[in-house]
């Protein structure tokens, strides 16, 4: 895991080659949540982007283009255009942004503009060739640019055009400011971390963390099972979990990684005791229960009190902290007082703390505590990929030091 990662870290930063008088496409995520008025609720991921704009700002690039995604969407969508983006983005560069919104009219549009413009293109995605890394929409990209800097971490463990198939066309291709910082704060994690090192992980399914739960042991001295994924895991020590999520097709695998994490001498923690619900949505009735003693009809929402002052007495004697996944239901309000507990917890410690992207940072950012973290980072699937110890794609691609 550590070499993989110093190979990601031996790309070339945007600070090592010459923009002045070039044109620079910036792959950016811009890929933010919006309420129902397409209003965006969160723009962390906007601001995370405005050093590097602003670093080719100050340098002299002769223009900036901005490609990004929004959503999933099939086809051409209003809904996911990135035009709604566009006001927010003027207002934290404090300057112009000319929208485009067809990739064919971009050179022209770039030929009429003064030097230093900034131009964004609509949603990349509305391009059927992009998550199919087409060639030649990758080659049209390039031709756009003398420069291409990837600084969407969030997208950077898709094989997609923008990310990835550029590269092969691009005269120069190198890490933005953003894709530097979340390697190197992954690495103060992973490559030589202050111990004891702790993994916190949660989230629905042990199916998306199997991979991780299992590489992670040879780098971990103490894990954190908690969410519902935590039910597989009560299941396989012999809890009956009753109506509560369990992959019971991984029972076998939960028993491995238990056993493999004695073997190497990591201890792993699960739910003492549990909030149990009939209904998620509509619940009728709430009660706090042993882990081992869930009452008929009723389903594992939450992590109990007794639960989180073990979790917490845990994280208080650990130096680094890595969390991926909430560990209950904390979109709803009853149910999110562990996660909220844990982030607390995080916030109050001097260890070094690095959270997962995706629904991790959203409960610490709604818990009130993102800014006491030591580094939240920006993708979800992709600082996962990145724990599980494989080399993300985008990173791949880039131009190394020394070439």
């Amino acid at each position: 895991m550590s070499k993989n990662i110093q190979l990601m870290q031996n790309v070339k930063s945007i600070r090592e080659v010459d923009i002045k008088g070039k044109r620079v496409l910036i792959r950016v995520d811009f890929n933010v949540p919006m309420d129902d008025e397409l209003n965006i609720s969160d723009d962390s991921r906007i601001r995370e982007a405005i050093p590097t704009i602003n670093y080719c700002i100050d340098n002299g690039a002769k223009s900036i283009i901005l490609v990004s995604h929004l959503g999933r969407p099939k086809g051409k969508s209003d809904e996911f255009s990135l035009k709604h983006v566009l006001k927010r983005l003027e207002r934290l560069l404090a300057k112009d942004v000319v929208f485009v919104e067809s990739l064919e009219n971009a050179q022209v549009t770039l030929n009429t503009l003064v030097d230093g413009s900034i131009v964004l293109l609509e949603n990349i995605r509305f391009y059927e060739g992009e998550e199919k890394n087409d060639s030649v929409l990758s080659q049209k990209l390039a031709n756009l640019c003398d420069v291409y800097v990837n600084d969407a971490f969030g997208t950077s463990h898709r094989k997609h055009s923008s990310t990835y198939g550029i590269a092969e066309y691009a005269k120069e291709k190198v890490a933005g400011l953003l894709l530097k910082k979340e390697i190197d704060s992954f690495a103060v994690a992973l490559s030589n971390p202050l111990r004891p090192l702790l993994l916190i992980v949660g989230g629905s399914k042990v199916s998306s963390k199997l991979t991780l739960l299992k590489s992670i042991l040879e780098v971990v001295d103490k894990i954190i099972i908690g969410g519902a994924m935590s039910n597989t895991f009560l299941k396989a020590i012999g809890y009956d979990t009753k109506s509560s999520l369990v992959e019971n097709d991984l029972l076998e695998e939960a028993k491995d990684i238990l056993r493999s994490a004695k073997e190497k001498g990591v201890k792993v923690y699960l739910p003492v005791d549990v909030v149990a619900t009939d209904n998620v949505k509509d619940p009728k009735e709430i009660k706090i229960t042993p882990a081992q003693d869930i009452p008929d009809g009723l389903m594992v929402v939450d992590i109990g009190p007794a639960t989180v002052k073990l979790f917490n007495e845990v994280i208080r004697v650990s130096e680094t902290i890595i969390w991926n996944g909430p560990l209950g239901v904390y979109e709803q309000q009853k149910f999110s007082r562990g996660t909220f507990s844990i982030a607390h917890t995080i916030a109050d410690t001097y260890a070094y703390s690095v959270i997962g992207g995706g629904d991790t940072a959203d409960a610490v950012d709604k818990a009130g505590n993102k800014d006491s973290m030591s580094f939240t980072s920006t993708g979800g699937g992709a600082s996962l990929e990145l724990l599980e110890g494989v080399v993300l794609p985008a990173f791949e691609v880039l131009d190394k030091k020394g070439c």
